[in-house]
């Protein structure tokens, strides 16, 4: 099976452009698109909840995902990189238009996984030194502070993957089941540590 995939962010964006550019690019190729998928959602939305997320399921060896560019995929390099070791888990290939990737289970895919993961560290370390960074500031401006006595033991060490989340885009609901707490832990967690105002510093 051949998919041509399309996304936009809002229902004011239109997706002729993209399917235009697959259409064009399968012809010269000598391939069919059997089946389009086009959704109108932000990236940021949790990939289950997109119909991408759904077609993941679906994929067999051999199928073929085309979309125009790697950013219709995935809000970042650690998406991505999840998207595309699933496709080559299962023998699926995903190929993209204006960046030419071409991403299979061969070597170079491999090679190309391994730059993506290592790029994705380089990713999480640079936003925890901006975190770290924006703590600072926060504190010597005298903004630190509040109530943190039980949100401090009951996610002490969690800053970070709280933040990488919420960056991710998951709702705080989906946070405090995967950290096994209430929502309002989280909510209070995050209001009391600032964590919202130090996502506008590192994005």
């Amino acid at each position: 099976m051949v998919y041509g995939y399309v996304r936009v962010s809002t229902d004011h964006q239109n997706t002729e452009n993209q399917k235009f550019e697959i259409k064009k690019f399968a012809e010269k190729q000598g391939l069919v698109i059997d089946r389009w998928i086009e959704e109108v959602i932000s990236s940021t939305k949790d990939l289950n909840k997109r119909k991408l997320g759904q077609l993941l399921k679906h994929v067999k060896s051999d199928d073929l995902i085309i979309a125009s560019e790697l950013s219709r995929l995935g809000r970042n390099l650690l998406q991505v990189m999840s998207i595309l070791h699933y496709c080559m888990d299962v023998g699926a290939r995903i190929w993209t238009i204006k960046d030419n990737y071409r991403l299979g289970a061969d070597i170079t895919s491999k090679v190309l996984a391994f730059a993506f993961g290592l790029s994705a560290e380089i990713e999480r370390n640079l936003i925890s030194q901006r975190t770290k960074e924006a703590l600072a500031r926060l504190k010597a401006e005298g903004k630190l502070g509040g109530k943190r006595h039980i949100y401090k033991r009951k996610l002490e060490g969690c800053e970070q993957y709280i933040l990488q989340k919420m960056q991710d885009g998951w709702s705080q609901t989906k946070i405090a089941r995967k950290l096994h707490c209430h929502r309002d832990t989280v909510r209070k967690f995050v209001r009391a540590r600032h964590l919202d105002i130090i996502l506008e510093d590192i994005v």
